[in-house]
C-alpha cells in the first residue's frame, strides 16, 4: 500500500503565510519556488518515511514527531499508518522553544 502525504490545516496555513511574506518581501516568483521546494520535499517522505530526525522538543507527545529541513524551514511531520502527516512548517530563524507550542 502506498504512502500519502496529508497536510494539516496548520501545516497549510504556515505555507500560505510563508508564501505571503516572501511575496511581499522579494517577489511572486521567488515565493513560488520556494513553496515548490518545501512540498516537493514532503514528497520524498513518501518513499523513506523515516528519512527526517526526531524532534526531541516534542518527545513527550503521542506520535513520534521527526522533522526534515528545506532551507530555512523545519518540516515536522509523524507518520500515522500509511499516512505521512505534515503537522508544521516551522522557521528555524525562530527561537527552537516555539516549537513545543505547535
Amino acid at each position: 500500500m502506498a504512502i500519502k502525504v496529508f497536510w494539516t490545516q496548520t501545516a497549510l496555513n504556515n505555507l500560505e503565510d510563508i508564501f505571503e511574506y516572501h511575496k511581499f518581501k522579494a517577489s511572486v516568483l521567488i515565493s513560488r519556488k520556494l513553496v515548490k521546494r518545501i512540498v516537493h520535499t514532503t514528497i520524498l517522505l513518501q518513499t523513506s518515511p523515516e528519512l527526517g530526525r526526531k524532534e526531541e522538543l516534542l518527545s513527550h507527545r503521542k506520535f513520534e514527531y521527526r522533522f526534515i529541513v528545506e532551507g530555512n524551514y523545519k518540516i515536522i511531520y509523524w507518520v500515522e499508518g500509511n499516512y505521512i502527516k505534515i503537522a508544521t512548517v516551522f522557521d528555524t530563524r525562530q527561537h527552537p522553544d516555539k516549537i513545543r507550542n505547535i
